[in-house]
């Protein structure tokens, strides 16, 4: 289909409009279609067309009538499925297991759209009406669900969802490459039986000796009685997720089935990606969403720019390494700008561009020269304990870009939002000049900053700098701000119950906030979502990178403890935080002297803070 089709297909009538009989591929999502490159579905869809497959969409179809997924007949290559572009159970519910109020990926933010573990129920749904087509699936939950994983929401280790969904392939990671190579062997002929070879994909086998130079993990049916063989079997997995050096992997399931896992799709060129974001996206919610309001999950992204993919910062409570990698890899400037223009001929642009990065704004290449060729070192980190030595520290390229997209006709600010990594630029022996450009022109009065804690134990566990280069940054920060005469503030973002914070732990916490007078009003509780480090922690009580035990807090309690003490101001956290001092022998931070967090008693007045000229973050 041409660009001037307009919108990818969403309906029967779509499809015989464009003069089809029959797509290609029928992709079933749980998300509503937005045609933007911040959406996986219009990526693979636009991706499909551009190398000649037709595809149709079905979005959020009834979960509870399997002749919802029949919009288009059977596909001429198959059903590709995916939940969108969160995990489902993350999209429903929060880490109390509360289901949420809103879901701004479907039509005015209605929840209900989608069901729990998407990907599985979609994927039933088509084998009970297409038993033999060739089923794929893909995206953020079938790609951290590849193998068999621990899923928070049941409390138990599942199988892989290759199994459970009964598709016949996942395409894992960012899937430009294998969905292209997948649909090709589809197209000249070959069964999806023999479609062993591809990078970036698993596939089910029973026959192991065809699985050839791998690495065969413990089986399932040991991870899920041992906490220890998972830990053990999650660093054999961690340990290959780069696409230069990773191996392909295997795990058994009754003695006679193997899933296996190809190593990693290669990373984008820059032509690549800047093909990717020229496609003819229409860069809208489909129409037929208007009368519902809309889509509310674009209108963060509509007028921001991806000039980044993958990350070298590592952090464990992150799952960019097992879905995007550690290779960063960048648009040029010239496609940024591209895109900046587009923005300035719509009559809804008022002038800002809300952000320029990704996963870490100022990443804008490798960390060092031989990570492309040779992959990132296995074991080793770039930036944590500090930085390395070959790492490339370098602005120059992203603030030159920064600078063009401020000088473009019709736009008035570009700002960035996607935050900095403090130790990074502070490894930067230049990091006056950018700092001080950051200041001026893309702060919005605050910048996001991610310390998560002060521990020394929590950070080493999250794998996040000393505190110390957090405060460094921090008054580097104010000072350049002073210069300039302007009143701007580094928000921190905190982590509360993270693996290895003890109850004591979170009392430091709360005593580095009130000394710098901090009062965030926003906290994340950790949440274990599959594909991380800190939730193999969660689940095992052991960090798997050193097999040494580690502390969880589980006791619900004693979550709220934690969080608590991070706001400790909210009159309604006064009992917690009480408690949670007792408990600590800490009655030294109860009373009205400096430093202290509560008064001995619980105020009477409500609805307002105790304490003044705090900075609220």
């Amino acid at each position: 289909m041409a660009a001037a089709d307009g919108f990818m297909p969403l309906s029967k009538q779509d499809m015989t409009d464009r003069g089809l009989s029959q797509v290609d591929f029928v992709y079933v999502c749980g998300d509503a279609y937005v045609d933007h490159s911040s959406f996986g579905m219009a990526i693979i869809g636009r991706i499909l067309e551009a190398h000649g497959y037709s595809v149709g969409l079905i979005c959020q179809p009834d979960w509870k009538n399997p002749d919802s997924i029949c919009e288009y007949g059977e596909p001429r290559l198959g059903f590709l499925v995916s939940s969108g572009n969160m995990d489902s159970m993350v999209n429903h519910y929060t880490v109390a297991r509360r289901r949420r109020k809103t879901d701004a990926y479907s039509p005015g933010g209605k929840t209900g759209r989608r069901p729990d573990y998407a990907v599985i129920v979609y994927c039933n749904m088509i084998r009970k009406k297409y038993k033999k087509v060739p089923l794929i699936i893909g995206g953020i939950e079938a790609s951290l669900r590849r193998l068999g994983h621990y899923d928070y929401w049941s409390g138990k280790v599942r199988r892989s969802i290759l199994l459970d969904s009964g598709a016949d392939l996942i395409s894992y990671g960012m899937g430009e490459h294998s969905i292209v190579e997948i649909a090709d062997a589809l197209a000249g002929g070959l069964d999806i039986r023999y479609l062993t070879f591809i990078d970036g994909t698993v596939y089910k086998t029973r026959q192991e000796e065809d699985i050839y130079d791998a690495v065969r993990l413990p089986d399932f049916e040991n991870i899920r009685d041992s906490k220890q063989a998972y830990a053990e079997s999650f660093r054999v997995q961690y340990m290959n997720t780069d696409p230069c050096n990773g191996k392909r992997l295997y795990e058994c399931y009754d003695g006679s089935l193997y899933v296996v896992q190809n190593p990693p799709a290669k990373p984008l060129t820059q032509q690549e990606m800047d093909d990717v974001y020229d496609m003819p996206f229409m860069r809208r919610w489909h129409p037929s969403y208007d009368r519902e309001g809309g889509i509310p999950a674009f209108q963060e992204v509509k007028y921001s720019l991806t000039s980044n993919r993958g990350c070298f910062g590592e952090c464990n409570f992150c799952a960019l390494t097992f879905h995007e990698g550690r290779i960063v890899q960048a648009r040029s400037h010239e496609s940024l700008i591209r895109e900046a223009e587009l923005f300035t001929k719509e009559k809804e642009f008022k002038g800002y561009i809300h952000d320029v990065g990704g996963p870490t704004a100022q990443f804008r290449f490798p960390a060092c020269g031989k990570q492309t060729e040779k992959g990132a070192c296995p074991g080793r980190r770039c930036l944590y304990p500090k930085p390395c030595k070959n790492l490339k520290i370098d602005h120059s390229d992203y603030l030159a870009l920064l600078r063009k997209l401020r000088k473009l006709p019709g736009v008035k600010k570009v700002f960035v939002r996607s935050g900095i990594r403090f130790d990074y630029l502070l490894a930067d022996r230049h990091a006056d000049t950018f700092l001080r450009e950051l200041c001026r022109y893309h702060v919005s009065g605050q910048l996001r900053t991610a310390p998560e804690h002060v521990s020394p134990e929590v950070l080493k566990l999250m794998g996040k700098p000393d505190i110390r280069v957090y405060n460094q940054f921090v008054r580097a920060f104010e000072k350049v701000n002073a210069s300039l005469g302007m009143e701007q503030y580094a928000v921190p973002y905190l982590i509360s119950s993270h693996p290895g914070s003890t109850l004591r732990d979170a009392v430091a916490l709360a005593e580095y906030l009130c000394a710098a007078r901090l009062s965030p009003e926003q906290v994340q509780d950790f949440y274990p979502t599959p594909g991380t480090v800190s939730t193999c922690m969660y689940y095992t009580g052991l960090d798997p990178l050193t097999m040494k035990p580690v502390y969880v807090a589980s006791d619900p309690h004693e979550k709220a403890m934690q969080r608590a003490l991070i706001q400790f101001r909210k009159p309604e956290n006064y009992d917690l935080v009480k408690e949670a001092l007792l408990r600590e022998h800490r009655e030294d931070l109860i009373g009205f002297g400096k430093g202290c967090l509560i008064p001995p008693r619980r105020p009477s007045f409500r609805g307002k803070e105790n304490g003044k000229n705090r900075r609220r973050t």
